[in-house]
């Protein structure tokens, strides 16, 4: 059994002058800030590392997943804003590429910037969520923050938790789920990186993926043995600018953001591999990696999976496979299933190169499915919602929504819902107005097709039985 320490009692500076305060500054994080900040509210975003946007910045993703279902954008409003400012920036980026589109995370950081700033949203950077004070069985009273300041409280009417582990839902008692349901097996996570000096050229003329003597160019690295910190085949990677290249690869299994000792052993173990790849490219793609150099390692580790919170409604795959509309969906979602493998997943299908694929269920042009806003309302609580990867869903689904074009509409939907909430005099997130919600999402361009009728009761008969 570990030893506790119990505090001496001690008084904690307050600061409860804020409507909404939302936790993790990521996708997520600002655009539910910019959101509730539109709709009049006083809001304080505050985040735990020094800068905005989370795995896009400080996590040096080097694309975005794709924004359309192969005919539009789908994911409107502020996402698609974020998307277009960035966008200008990079010249060498088509102005019609919308999927997979590279990212120059220094541009982002400032996109991020200039939205908080022209929206009068107040940014505490360098600062991470300590606990969780309630005020009642279901109502968080005020947070506790850590920072160079010591302790600190801060209380406001709603919360909108982007922590993507659903830190502060969970510490104020919200129920969850975690990883894979029998075993608790988590997705692995990547550290992202960019090899700098590049000969943009012979990358462009001959991508990594085509070279090689009939291999790909990390078909060959791995063959060769010489490089052992290189665990499979996983190699996404982007032009980013004039010989820069941006790379979202290999995997690093065994790591739960919720454990700073295997977050710190994971990020060792990540920038090791950002090395090694460095090296197997200079060596096996020499046209292009001769002269390169291994120029920045992301100081965020990239997690795809750990908290998803039991909301009122759980998306399921069922859902996703049938495309389902509801009646309160707060925005459309076409990425998709896309849970990264296990060890021995990788082991027993060494053989079949199209197994990833089979379980991966990819819609048709122009398809797409709801995302109902009970998936932000943690079951329980009443003035908390929640934005980002850890939303309501099964295990697949999460798989899906967990992208950052889908986290930025769903922080956009959390902070309009905390912005009407205040409007609408309710101290209740389950009790907000859903179709109030979706005109008000539809007037910031939010891509929201109609729903039938009838749909509303129905949906509440099988969400009932689906969730007993």
């Amino acid at each position: 059994m570990s030893k506790t320490l119990i505090f001496s009692p001690r008084s904690i500076p307050l600061d409860d002058a804020w409507d909404v305060i939302v936790v993790g500054g990521g996708p997520a994080g600002c655009t539910a800030a910019v959101a509730a900040a539109r709709e009049g509210a006083k809001t304080l975003l505050i985040e735990a590392t020094s800068c905005l946007g989370g795995m896009g910045t400080a996590g040096l993703v080097p694309a975005w997943c794709p924004f359309t279902n192969k005919e539009q954008i789908i994911y409107g409003g502020l996402a698609e804003r974020i998307l277009r400012e960035t966008m200008q920036g990079m010249p060498h980026v088509s102005k019609d590429r919308f999927d997979w589109t590279p990212i120059d995370p220094e541009r982002l950081k400032r996109v991020y910037d200039n939205l908080m700033l022209t929206h009068g949203v107040s940014v505490l950077f360098n600062t991470l969520l300590a606990a969780v004070d309630l005020e009642g069985d279901n109502r968080v009273g005020a947070i506790i923050t850590a920072s160079k300041a010591g302790l600190k409280a801060f209380s406001a009417r709603f919360y909108v938790d982007c922590t993507g582990d659903a830190d502060l839902a969970v510490w104020a008692g919200a129920a969850f789920e975690k990883g894979e349901p029998e075993t608790g097996e988590l997705q692995p996570a990547s550290l992202c990186f960019i090899i700098s000096n590049v000969d943009t050229y012979a990358y462009q003329f001959k991508k990594p993926e085509r070279s090689g003597e009939g291999e790909s160019v990390i078909d060959c690295i791995l063959t060769s043995g010489k490089y052992p910190e290189i665990p499979d085949n996983h190699f996404c990677n982007n032009l980013l600018g004039p010989g820069m290249v941006g790379f979202n690869a290999g995997h690093i299994w065994n790591v739960d953001n919720t454990d700073p000792f295997s977050v710190s052993t994971g990020l060792m173990r990540g920038r090791k591999m950002a090395d090694a790849f460095q090296r197997g490219l200079a060596e096996f793609f020499p046209e292009a990696f001769a002269n390169s150099i291994l120029s920045a390692t992301g100081s965020l580790m990239g997690i795809r999976e750990t908290r998803r919170i039991i909301g009122d409604y759980v998306l399921t795959l069922e859902d996703y496979l049938a495309r389902r509309k509801f009646y309160d969906e707060i925005c459309r979602n076409a990425y998709f299933i896309d849970v990264h493998w296990t060890h021995q997943e990788i082991d027993q299908n060494r053989q079949d190169p199209g197994w990833f694929e089979k379980k991966s269920y990819r819609y048709e042009k122009g398809e797409s499915h709801g995302i109902p806003y009970r998936c932000l309302t943690p079951r329980g609580l009443s003035n908390v919602l929640v934005a980002g990867r850890s939303i309501s869903t099964d295990r697949p689904v999460q798989g899906s929504t967990r992208v950052m074009p889908v986290c930025l509409a769903l922080g956009e939907a959390a902070g309009c819902a905390a912005g009407l909430a205040l409007q609408e005099g309710t101290t209740d997130v389950h009790q907000v107005d859903v179709f109030s919600l979706r005109s008000r999402l539809k007037q910031w361009g939010a891509y929201l097709p109609e729903v039938e009728e009838t749909l509303p009761m129905k949906d509440r008969q099988e969400n009932a039985t689906k969730n007993e």
